[in-house]
């Protein structure tokens, strides 16, 4: 490496020992696409001498071959490591970087700056202390300028330097200066981000990066460096409560048990009162267990194993809190959403929601809004796509603990997975916990769903019947309910279009409808199973991640999917009810195997080829299955 500190010849453990008790800041560049992010790291890098003499000649080549600076080194070329940014001049992934300086450690993250890339920035900034925002002093406030502010505010990052890049272009013209300032100032007041330092500069020359230049003699604040050298780190989580995600039950052996995890917040001492949550029990911690021996106490920032005093169930998930000002525990919340998946958010649909080390099944029940970062209105909204932003509400299938992203970025904050790709499609910041959460419960009942079957000798279940319209579900559930009833058993058959003309009439068939479509009848099955029924479900149901829901709903013990396998073609040569018909004409719009896709079942319990067999045989070849099983 170029730089080499005097310590390192004089003392190498006392090198070593100053460098590992820095402070580590984390901080990333975000702003419009071409402000000079990648050249600004790049700067960086180079300046604090962090670049060995072998990257520098291949740094020199590349700049030469496909470099933007006419042969002059190109900096953008350190953090541009995909051929496609480097093509394209462009920063597409995220790129961390680390570097130091006599004074502090620093991991940078270089985000994207175009619109479609904004989920890759979101992930940038979600573990950041600081940002830098960048602007082109020759074009100023941009939309993604706003778009990047917004999220960094969102993102609770309240130490920010607005970098007006590439002064030299502008001949470092106060006047310019001072009206991007400004404009930038204005945008800033309206979303609440205050504070932030503004510095002229020139990324590729190094003005104004480590030394104050005598180009801009009219600006008197620090350079860059400086400002990240001195720039405060939280340590106010300290001072909040204490807050520990339970991460692992560490049992080694029979004569040891204790719960690791992360202190998010807060300090513990051997003896102090402490709550496991969601369970609310009690305990005294003992001892807090290291490699390196026990503590007398641990810190927010600090991994640690906690023993208790008595044997409470801690889970993996749970969270271990100050017994007097434990967090909240609800499982529907308000909450802030950024999506990040090419395909939309649905209202209904179920996903996982990951909080720490706790998963929960979680569903969108209402988007309130979603917001114009440009403009900052507030829109009606049914989804959200792709880097949309919106405030929605959220119900889950357990309570789990959590505060407020604003008071605890690890308790509030929380990612949505899709349950059959395993894609991370969203992120999130919880707000507070619906006052309903907190005032409905669960009424306990002496008749139960085993009493009720019992009277009703049988055994309850959904056999639910999915295929294409004019497949034939509805004849032959209809035809089975007969079978049933002929043996004695109760029933209850949910026809789809039956179904539209009361509970469901006020749906139509969008995506979003047809998915509350299926959660609603879910539901509806699961009462009736409660009451001892066997319930038949005719609905086209065509999506897989409903149709799962469906099935964890209920229980997969009494949840039988039946897939009345028809060809579009087929189906359409039935068309009984013209609806094909009026589909290919244009008449009828979402309508599945037309304009709508189907999603065919990959594990059903029963397939019936309706090419190979009557509705008849197929009704008694699934009676034949219910009946041996």
């Amino acid at each position: 490496m170029s730089h080499q500190s005097d310590l390192i010849a004089q003392d190498i453990e006392a090198y070593l020992h100053a460098h590992e008790h820095k402070s580590l800041l984390r901080f990333l560049t975000c702003g419009s696409v071409d402000d000079g992010k990648s050249t600004l790291i790049g700067r960086l890098l180079y300046d604090s001498k962090m670049i060995f003499e072998d990257q520098l000649a291949a740094l020199e080549a590349d700049s030469r071959k496909v470099g933007t600076q006419g042969g002059d080194i190109d900096f953008a070329l350190l953090v541009d490591g995909l051929a496609a940014e480097r093509e394209q001049g462009i920063t597409i992934d995220v790129a961390y970087r680390f570097f130091s300086t006599d004074k502090r450690k620093f991991i940078v993250a270089d985000t994207p700056g175009h619109e479609q890339y904004t989920r890759n920035m979101v992930t940038g900034a979600s573990t950041a202390d600081a940002a830098i925002i960048l602007i082109d002093a020759r074009r100023g406030v941009l939309t993604q300028t706003r778009r990047h502010s917004y999220l960094v505010n969102l993102l609770g990052i309240r130490h920010v330097v607005l970098a007006i890049n590439k002064m030299d272009l502008v001949d470092w013209s106060q006047e310019v200066f001072d009206q991007i300032l400004a404009d930038y100032s204005a945008f800033a007041e309206q979303i609440g981000l205050t504070g932030f330092t503004a510095i002229p500069m020139s990324a590729l020359k190094g003005d104004n990066i480590t030394e104050r230049s005598d180009k801009a003699p009219w600006y008197a604040g620090p350079p860059l460096m400086r400002w990240l050298e001195d720039a405060p780190i939280e340590d106010d989580l300290r001072e909040q409560p204490f807050r520990m995600p339970v991460q692992w039950v560490n049992r080694p052996n029979l004569d040891f048990r204790g719960f690791s995890g992360f202190v998010s917040a807060g300090v513990v001492r051997p003896g102090d009162k402490v709550k496991a949550l969601p369970s609310g029990r009690e305990s005294t911690v003992t001892r807090i267990v290291t490699m390196g021996g026990d503590l007398a106490e641990a810190v927010a920032g600090q991994s640690v194993t906690l023993t208790l005093a008595d044997e409470i169930d801690v889970s993996r998930g749970d969270v271990l809190a100050v017994a007097g000002q434990p967090p909240s525990v609800a499982d529907q919340f308000e909450a802030t959403l950024v999506w990040f998946d090419d395909e939309a958010m649905l209202p209904g649909r179920p996903y996982l929601l990951k909080l720490g080390a706790r998963t929960v099944a979680a569903q969108v029940t209402e988007p309130k809004y979603k917001v114009n970062v440009n403009t900052l209105e507030q829109l009606a909204a049914k989804r959200l796509e792709l880097n949309e932003i919106g405030v929605v509400n959220l119900s889950t299938d357990a309570p789990f603990a959590f505060d407020a992203y604003a008071e605890d970025k690890d308790l509030g904050g929380f990612i949505l997975v899709d349950r059959i790709s395993n894609r991370t499609v969203g992120a999130g910041m919880l707000h507070f916990a619906l006052r309903r959460s907190q005032n409905i419960h669960w009424q306990a009942l002496d008749i139960d769903k085993r009493s009720r079957a019992a009277a009703k000798a049988q055994k309850p279940r959904v056999v639910w019947f999915t295929g294409l319209s004019g497949a034939g579900k509805s004849t032959i559930a209809n035809l089975l309910e007969k079978r049933l009833l002929a043996d004695g058993k109760h029933t209850y058959l949910l026809d789809g279009d039956n179904v539209r003309h009361g509970l469901n009439k006020d749906l139509g068939f969008t995506d979003e409808d047809r998915v509350e479509n299926i959660r609603r009848v879910a539901e509806v099955s699961k009462l009736m199973v409660d009451a001892g029924l066997i319930v038949l479900v005719s609905f086209i149901s065509p999506f897989r991640a409903e149709r799962r829901m469906a099935r964890e709903l209920i229980g997969e013990l009494e949840f039988v999917e039946v897939f009345v396998d028809t060809p579009i073609a087929e189906a359409e040569r039935r068309d009984v009810k013209g609806l094909y018909k009026k589909a290919r004409a244009g008449e009828l719009k979402n309508f599945t195997g037309i304009d709508s896709p189907y999603e065919a079942p990959e594990h059903a319990e029963i397939h019936i080829d309706t090419t190979a067999m009557t509705p008849e045989e197929a009704a008694e070849a699934i009676h034949a299955r219910l009946a041996a099983g």
